[in-house]
């Protein structure tokens, strides 16, 4: 085992969406900068941005009911709603930028138009939804959903929902809305390693593991990278460094020892999803269906039965069903969530164990069920379903943030979690959904706080590549209609 030092100005941890990202905007922003990037499996995208590990819902807030609460007025808030139906169109407009370039071709590879509904059932579930639509149409991103309570309606849009209901007298609802996405996350990552490869200063290395971090007394920080395939371990130095590795981020932030690092913690989440066998039935649903998610369920979990497109092929799936795992990764240790556990964390880690008792009983409820059990909770969607066409597929596992916030300690987050330095020199990206949708506008994020000197130099550059920058579309309906018709055109989501 030989070691050797070298230096370089950028490393990017992990071969998913997230780096791809960010490796292509720093590409293009500062072509000067060497950029290594270091992934420990054999190619991109094998664990969270790989298709089968993931929803591959372009989260835009179409269907997600849980981004829009109702409140004790019995009001609608729909901020989170619109922020993230915003951040989705900088993703969009990112890609459309690219398509545009001749950088992606054949853009049906990775996104394809899908409906995005809501689905409810029960007098105040009902009601919610309604509201719900009201509220939303109200805002120019979400002014083409339509909403029915007809049954005739509802066999359009969704023939395999009614199937079953046509007698019932049980209120139900669903939103349609025609502009929804399916995104295949695997292939559009493959894609953009695949333009990085060939770009000078960047240089992807696979099978190789970072093993640790420690910044050094200029702000740089000397990254151990050990070669899996050899076992030589390199010390590079680096004056930036990014962690996007999936559940294996905690485990690295927590090396580097800032003090962002310090009292947080994770709690691992797996994934099952049901994937129909019958060719006849996945040609009777297009859409992505959103329900409501069971009391205690992580949202992460709520249900839904999804058209999803990988490799090419038309499939459909129900779940995802939750379980637990020590793993931080589906090609993770047992020892994970053990070893994360720390003098700093400790406490914090305890405190969430003791405030989510209900997502503990819930994960046991879902490690307990049987095929049949999670043939019925399919039956919710679709009442006929038979257990016969539909197997079991594991889905990825997802790292939950759990940390101390201004009201408690051990506050377990759910959305998508940025760290960063004090000095802007690292920064890690934790949590789940909506992630990969919002990949872009994180990454724009993350240049402004941790490249601030530069940035300023790059604004004009990026408004060419994200023609919203600094504004929001929801407020400039001129700008949205015209944004929206070309990504329609070149993105061929028409």
């Amino acid at each position: 085992m030989q070691t050797r030092h070298n230096k370089t100005d950028v490393i990017l941890i992990g071969g998913g969406i997230m780096s791809a990202t960010l490796g292509t905007l720093l590409q293009k922003l500062a072509p000067e900068k060497e950029i290594r990037i270091y992934e420990r499996l054999s190619k991109v995208a094998e664990e969270s941005s790989n298709a089968w590990n993931n929803a591959g819902t372009g989260h835009s807030a179409l269907c997600e009911l849980n981004y829009t609460k109702e409140q004790s007025d019995g009001s609608i808030d729909i901020t989170k709603a619109v922020k993230i139906n915003e951040q989705f169109q900088v993703s969009k407009q990112f890609w459309n930028y690219l398509v545009k370039r001749g950088e992606i071709e054949a853009p049906e590879n990775f996104i394809r138009p899908v409906p995005h509904m809501s689905f409810v059932h029960g007098v105040k579930n009902v009601q919610f939804l309604k509201k719900r639509v009201e509220a939303l149409r109200n805002n120019i991103l979400f002014q083409n959903m339509e909403l029915t309570d007809d049954k005739a309606q509802f066999e359009k849009w969704a023939p395999l929902m009614i199937e079953g209901r046509r007698e019932s007298n049980i209120p139900m609802a669903l939103s349609y809305d025609q502009t929804g996405t399916d995104v295949n996350f695997s292939a559009l990552t493959q894609k953009l390693f695949s333009n990085l490869t060939e770009k000078p200063n960047v240089y992807p290395k696979f099978n190789h593991e970072v093993q640790d971090l420690t910044q050094q007394s200029d702000g740089s920080w000397d990254v151990k990278v050990k070669d899996l395939t050899t076992g030589d371990v390199d010390t590079i130095n680096s004056e930036f460094v990014f962690i996007g590795a999936g559940g294996a981020s905690l485990p690295l932030l927590q090396k580097t020892g800032i003090e962002a690092s310090k009292h947080i913690g994770g709690f691992s989440v797996s994934g099952l999803f049901l994937n129909c066998t019958n060719e006849d039935i996945v040609k009777q649903h297009w859409g992505k269906v959103y329900g409501k998610a069971s009391v205690g369920a992580p949202p992460m979990s709520v249900p839904h039965l999804d058209t999803r497109y990988i490799d090419g092929k038309r499939i459909l799936l129900f779940g995802p069903f939750a379980g637990f795992s020590p793993k931080f990764l589906k090609t993770g240790s047992n020892l994970d969530l053990i070893r994360s556990v720390k003098p700093n964390n400790l406490v914090t880690m305890l405190s969430a164990g003791i405030k989510e008792m209900n997502l503990t009983k819930y994960l046991i409820s879902q490690l307990m069920l049987s095929h049949e059990q999670r043939i019925e909770s399919l039956r919710e969607f679709m009442p006929t379903a038979k257990a016969d066409d539909w197997e079991v597929v594991v889905a990825g596992q997802r790292v939950q943030v759990i940390k101390d916030t201004d009201d408690s300690r051990g506050t377990l987050q759910f959305g998508t979690e940025v760290i960063t330095s004090e000095d802007g020199s690292l920064s890690a990206l934790l949590g789940a959904s909506p992630g990969a949708s919002t990949a872009v506008d994180i990454m724009l994020d993350l240049l402004q706080r941790c490249f601030k000197d530069e940035f300023p130099r790059w604004e004009a550059q990026v408004k060419e590549m994200i023609p919203s920058f600094g504004q929001k579309l929801s407020d400039n309906e001129a700008l949205y209609q015209k944004v929206n018709e070309e990504i329609k055109q070149n993105l061929k989501l028409n």
